[in-house]
């Protein structure tokens, strides 16, 4: 059995991929360690998994609380300027401190989030073999795929095709300190100029095939296993059960980074006020004393019980986080997206493509606006027929168990896994 290593961000939607990946392949026998800042070790110990302490002086413990109140705030560009700010600052701290960590841990693998390719290059200067885990949409671009940071829609003419491709110039720069930090370290260690941040061997997402616009580019080693999420690595939620009726359940979550911008809560209970329907608001985490009165009575807490709420639900408003995502098609609960940054746009317009539900930009929102949208998800009968053809693709992928059958033949032959 191998001794692996997972790294990835200390949020909330990449540790609830990589936390259940870490606990199938314990299961097989592995031993399995967390690398991150000490925010993490609350969750990864919960999960039953070990857990190393990396940046503890760049990142003392309560710092994601900090920076996470201050995203919750922003949308956009802004949003996304913050995140990749993030980004490159956690990259340099596991660049210093990561590979007397791994070594000093006997690490023989690693799994590393894509967002994360810092992991990557300490693996190479390990010599350990390393496969890469898409908690997000997948960074690979492609002319025909439009920018994970837009709502376009998927479209091959050649318009389509310059106007993603003049996008994808234009924020070149953005990741230009990035690439720099990378290759400055694979300089210090000697290493080959990096040609993909991604592990050679293989490339694992979370996604379902079907949830993907048509891919050209995609290397052969690059796998749609399905979701990996799973009850056992979440912590219970209490929940006022007792408080839900007969109608159709409306299940709003904004996920736990953008959760602070009330004017979206407001504009979402107003737009419920009308509708037979039940209103419950998660607040991802985010504190109910900041929010302001909401009309209709919806039933609001601050964390939610949210898999176990999709059981019931009818239809979800979602920020088209790519785990909130899944966890609706998973449950056939069709979907009303209001996408705030990241790769959130681009999430939404996959649930557009595959006609499991509307987007309501949050530039567009208005609770007329979003009213109107709830009202055809629930009432037309395509949009939840959609939404269960993606969750029986879903339970065909092959989930955790095929994500660890790829990550095991990986690691133990350090051939690259091709797609059969």
């Amino acid at each position: 059995m191998t001794h692996l290593g997972l790294l990835c961000p200390a949020e909330t939607g990449h540790l609830n991929t990589m936390l259940p990946l870490g606990q199938e392949l314990q299961r097989r026998g592995h031993e399995v360690t967390f690398f991150g800042i000490i925010d993490a070790k609350v969750k990864v110990l919960a999960a039953g998994l070990e857990f190393r302490s990396i940046g503890e002086v760049e990142y003392p413990i309560g710092s994601s609380n900090v920076l996470f109140e201050e995203l919750g705030k922003l949308s956009g560009l802004a949003a996304l300027k913050y995140t990749l700010d993030w980004i490159e600052s956690s990259a340099k701290v596991f660049l210093k401190d990561g590979p007397d960590a791994l070594e000093d841990a006997n690490i023989e693998a690693l799994l590393v989030d894509q967002i994360s390719p810092e992991g990557g290059i300490v693996a190479e200067l390990l010599d350990i073999p390393f496969v890469t885990i898409c908690s997000a949409l997948p960074f690979n671009q492609e002319p025909t795929i439009p920018p994970l940071f837009t709502t376009w829609k998927y479209d091959r003419a050649w318009w389509a095709v310059l106007r993603n491709q003049l996008v994808y110039l234009s924020v070149s720069p953005f990741a230009k300190s990035m690439n720099t930090l990378r290759s400055d370290y694979r300089k210090l260690w000697k290493l080959p100029p990096e040609i993909s941040g991604d592990s050679p061997l293989a490339i694992v997402t979370q996604q379902p095939a079907e949830f993907e616009y048509p891919r050209q580019n995609l290397p052969k080693h690059f796998h749609f296993t399905g979701p990996y999420h799973n009850k056992t690595s979440r912590k219970p939620v209490d929940f006022p059960w007792d408080r839900l009726n007969e109608k159709p359940l409306i299940y709003a979550s904004m996920g736990t980074l953008q959760n602070q911008l009330n004017d979206v809560f407001l504009a979402i209970a107003t737009a419920c006020v009308d509708l037979d329907a039940q209103l419950v608001i998660s607040l991802g985490g985010a504190s109910l004393e900041g929010l302001p009165a909401l009309p209709g009575n919806p039933i609001v807490v601050s964390y939610a019980p949210q898999l176990a709420l999709l059981e019931r639900a009818s239809v979800a408003i979602t920020h088209a986080g790519m785990n909130t995502a899944l966890e609706c098609l998973t449950f056939g609960v069709p979907m009303v997206a209001i996408p705030i940054t990241n790769d959130q746009p681009g999430v939404a317009s996959r649930i557009a493509w595959t006609g499991a539900g509307e987007i309501v930009p949050l530039n567009k929102l208005t609770a007329t606006r979003l009213e109107a949208a709830l009202k055809l998800v629930l009432i037309d009968e395509k949009y939840r027929q959609n939404a269960l053809r993606l969750k029986q693709s879903i339970a065909q992928s092959g989930g955790v168990s095929r994500a660890a059958d790829i990550i095991e033949l990986a690691i133990s032959t350090r051939q690259p896994v091709n797609q059969l």
